[in-house]
């Protein structure tokens, strides 16, 4: 045997790392820790039938008093307790592949698999379509009497088919066989003139009815195969359905008589007019005993056919596969839909319809069924009958040129061209005696005279490294310890007294009279520790637990760790007294790809911030930060005092901050990190500046542009505002005057008409009085009603308006 990395054929190897790669389930979820413990597991075999994700302990001295089940764990939990990788028994799948057989269509030949109970196993099985194939041809006729015009249209077959072919095949052989049906009633008349002359009736010379006869094996002499069809006769029976299932098991299986060809491709062609009899219809004849699904020629008769019952479309199928047949059912349109259902369970079959089986339509029927048949790769997987509920087989066809995969095959294949079928073969479960078992798997492709054989060594028991000591409650814990411990009495502590065989005093720690610290019982004097709902118990005094460790959200060790003589042990991610600060920073990286804003520290995955004004996730807030401008109001008039030079900058050390700067336009340096500030100098220009923390140290940055403004723009701008209020008001006088004159109320308007005009000289005018008296009564006073009287004063309308 060799290692399954190497490259078999025309097979890539890179393909075959990709695809064959074992498939061993994961380690199981934070739902499926418990999957592997459990207080009734008391054996490395029970826990391995667990599942593939279980691993057993058995280290001796591995938590010391504590019970069988607790050495039942997930890899990963045991290692963190203490159990070194070489003290565990755990689910191995290995796979190898001899590549020391050749092969030209499939590859590899022969796989070796070992499985525990849950696990699988991928292999690729690679199936090449060769340009031109040899091609053995057998006829298979149904020669009952309505079949004689279609038996005579065979004859001129032979030849041209031969030369139809030589555009697919190299080389083409032909053979033939006739069938009728069992000759035994009911099936066809026993009267002792119909038995030898089925035909006598019609006075026509007919051979005796028969299950099958071989008649010609395969030949290439073409003209053989002529001379052979004009010599047959028809027969008779008596029932419609005929023999054929019959008569194509034994063509399939008797290979050496019919003469198959080993390189050959082998199709097996059905000639009928009628539907074939089916497994259990020979109880119509007495007939009971099941087809053994072997040959039963002599001299080239079947001479099973009154002795077995008809074989099953199952059984039929396993021969065919099993020895590399397509079958052709060449059928008249009134049975093509019986055939359409019997082909649905014959992988590698073809169903031809003919009007009449004239010599064209066969040779065209042949010539589509070899290329159709051989265009479509597909593999059949078997498990032996032994074992067949305890494994499963799951087939995926990797096609090429993207051909559409159906079922478990590829069609629509060219000559050249390779399929990669991606096999997946599981276990269940053991034996009902549980011991380890071998089991064959075959993968044939198809049609195809090379297979894959995968022989599959099922391990159900522990070995327990080179000991075989498992340390389970299987294997007794009291075995061979009361000679050692009475040796021990008699070395350290001289005769064995009557008070020491009926003490425990090896399950009490030094000074203690309690046996196994109060927490378990002593058995053979050893610590068996307690079960405790709360967590395990063990040491060899049963001093230590798993339990007494902080928790975090509610979780022993924050569901990221494991509690080991009551102190967290931290999966790798994660630290903390009680595992609940991950080890990544990753949670305290902000936008801006900087830790925390660069305003703080991330402590246990959390921001910390440095100026407690920040606030956010990342530190990212600072409402108010802004209020920082006047603080650096000093730097920046020190810096201005002394010509905002890097020469006299020193000067300025102790007031600023160490890292100031000068720049032309600060507004080129922009963003979250920077606050735009405003200096007014004692000259009444402005200064602009910007300040930062993102290192974890301020920086400065003061434009060296001032804006200022002087007193001429000033003045100027004073009376150009006065100006234009003056304008306004103009403005608004000259609208108001407007509308009054369309209204006529105005001088010039459409009073003038009334001829009303004031002078100065008019000053008789005295206005007139006139009196009225209004009644005003109300309903409730009972005197009388109160009068009010107005006076109005009066003016003529003749009398002119004075001003």
């Amino acid at each position: 045997m060799t290692s399954w990395l190497r490259t078999y054929g025309s097979v890539p190897l890179c393909l075959l790392l990709c695809c064959s790669v074992v498939s061993v389930c994961a380690e199981a979820s934070s739902a499926g820790d418990s999957s592997c413990w459990s207080p009734s597991i008391t054996s490395c075999t029970e826990c391995l039938r667990r599942g593939p994700q279980c691993a057993w302990c058995f280290k001796e001295d591995f938590l010391d008093g504590v019970g069988s089940s607790q050495r039942c764990d997930l890899p990963v939990k045991l290692l963190k307790r203490g159990c070194d990788p070489e003290f565990m028994e755990q689910s191995e799948v290995k796979v190898e592949v001899n590549a020391t057989i050749s092969s030209t269509q499939v590859s590899p030949r022969d796989i070796s698999i070992d499985l525990r109970p849950g696990s699988e196993a991928s292999i690729v099985v690679a199936v090449k379509q060769l340009e031109r194939y040899p091609v053995d041809l057998y006829y298979l006729v149904d020669v009952s009497a309505s079949m004689q015009e279609n038996l005579d249209h065979l004859k001129t077959v032979g030849v041209a088919l031969s030369l139809r072919m030589t555009e697919h095949s190299s080389d083409l052989w032909l053979g033939f066989g006739s069938f009728v049906d069992k000759p035994v009633s009911p099936y066809i008349n026993v009267h002792p003139s119909k038995i030898n002359n089925p035909c006598s009736d019609y006075e026509i010379r007919c051979r005796p009815a028969h299950g099958f006869h071989h008649v010609l094996g395969m030949t290439g002499n073409m003209s053989e195969f002529t001379r052979v069809i004009k010599r047959q006769r028809i027969s008779g029976n008596m029932d419609t359905p005929e023999g054929g299932l019959d008569a194509m098991l034994q063509a399939a299986v008797c290979q050496r008589s019919v003469g198959w060809r080993p390189e050959a491709k082998r199709l097996l062609l059905l000639m009928t007019d009628q539907p074939s009899h089916l497994a259990l219809d020979s109880r119509l004849a007495g007939i009971v005993r099941p087809h053994d699904g072997l040959c039963h020629l002599e001299n080239n008769v079947y001479t099973g056919s009154t002795r077995m019952d008809h074989p099953s479309v199952g059984q039929l199928s396993d021969k065919l596969l099993e020895n590399h047949m397509y079958s052709i059912f060449a059928v008249e349109k009134q049975q093509y839909q019986w055939y359409e259902e019997l082909v649905r369970f014959l992988p590698g079959s073809y169903l031809g319809k003919l009007g009449l089986f004239q010599a064209p339509n066969l040779i065209e029927l042949v010539v589509d069924a070899y290329k159709r048949l051989l265009s479509e790769v597909a593999v059949s997987v078997s498990v032996e009958d032994k074992a067949v509920s305890r494994y499963w087989v799951s087939v995926s066809p990797l096609c090429p040129n993207g051909s559409t995969a159906k079922d478990q095959s590829c069609s629509g294949v060219q000559p050249g061209q390779t399929v990669y079928f991606n096999i997946t073969i599981g276990m269940h479960s053991c034996p009902a005696d549980g011991k380890d078992e071998d089991v064959t798997v075959m993968v044939r492709p198809v049609g195809y005279n090379e297979s894959t054989v995968v022989r599959i060594h099922s391990k159900c028991r522990c070995s327990c490294g080179s000991t075989g000591s498992c340390n389970d409650d299987n294997q007794s814990p009291c075995r061979g310890t009361q000679d050692s411990h009475s040796q021990e009495q008699r070395l350290d502590h001289g005769p064995i007294k009557d008070s020491d065989r009926d003490s425990n005093w090896r399950c009490r720690a030094g000074g203690s009279d309690v046996d196994c610290s109060g927490r378990g019982v002593c058995e053979c004097g050893k610590c068996v520790c307690e079960r405790s709902r709360l967590g395990t118990v063990y040491g060899k005094y049963c001093e230590i637990d798993d339990f007494s460790c902080p928790y975090e959200g509610g979780l022993l060790c924050g569901g990221h760790g494991v509690c080991v003589s009551g102190e967290c042990v931290c999966e790798d991610d994660w630290t903390g007294e009680s595992c609940g600060c991950p080890v990544s920073t990753a949670t305290c990286q902000s936008a801006n790809g900087l830790l925390c804003s660069g305003r703080g520290r991330c402590v246990c995955g959390k921001c910390l911030c440095d100026d407690p004004r920040q606030s956010g996730d990342f530190c990212e807030r600072c409402p108010t930060c802004q209020r920082t401008c006047q603080s650096y109001w000093k730097c920046v008039d020190c810096h201005l005092s002394h010509g905002l030079t890097q020469k006299e900058a020193g000067h300025c050390n102790t007031t600023c901050a160490s890292l100031v700067g000068y720049m032309d336009d600060i507004s080129v340096q922009t963003g979250e990190m920077w606050i735009q500030c405003m200096y007014i100098s004692n000259d009444s220009c402005r200064y602009r500046f910007q300040t930062s923390s993102q290192s974890g140290q301020a920086q400065l940055h003061i434009s060296t542009r001032p804006e200022c403004a002087s007193n001429s723009r000033l003045v100027g701008t004073f009376l150009s505002v006065c100006a234009l209020t003056v304008l306004c008001g103009l403005v608004v006088v000259a609208v108001s005057r407007l509308l009054l004159q369309k209204r006529g109320l105005a001088p010039g308007g459409a009073a003038e008409d009334v001829g009303y005009h004031c002078t100065g000289k008019d000053l008789s005018y005295i206005p007139t009085s006139n009196e009225k008296t209004v009644t005003y009564r109300r309903d409730r006073l009972p005197d009388r009603p109160v009068e009010m009287h107005i006076q109005v004063p009066k003016m003529p309308l003749s009398d002119h308006w004075q001003c």
